[in-house]
């Protein structure tokens, strides 16, 4: 299992639920959260591979940045 961060520009729960959807989608990632309370709002993805790729593109999807760290 992997475990992949990544600072986001997501703000709020509504910023969450907008995400969802497209995270929900990809089938390797067990679980997923986002740390709101965060300077850099952590999105914390547990999957079993590299989603890198997938997760980018879903978040910058629904117009919000996002970069691993």
């Amino acid at each position: 299992m992997k475990e992949l961060k990544f600072k986001t520009t997501l703000k709020c729960g509504g910023c969450e639920e907008k995400v969802t959807p497209g995270l929900n989608a990809i089938e390797a990632i067990k679980e997923w959260n986002v740390d709101l309370e965060s300077t850099q709002k952590t999105l914390t993805v547990k999957a079993d591979k590299d989603v890198s790729k997938e997760v980018k593109a879903a978040v910058e999807k629904v117009g919000f940045e996002i970069e691993v760290i």
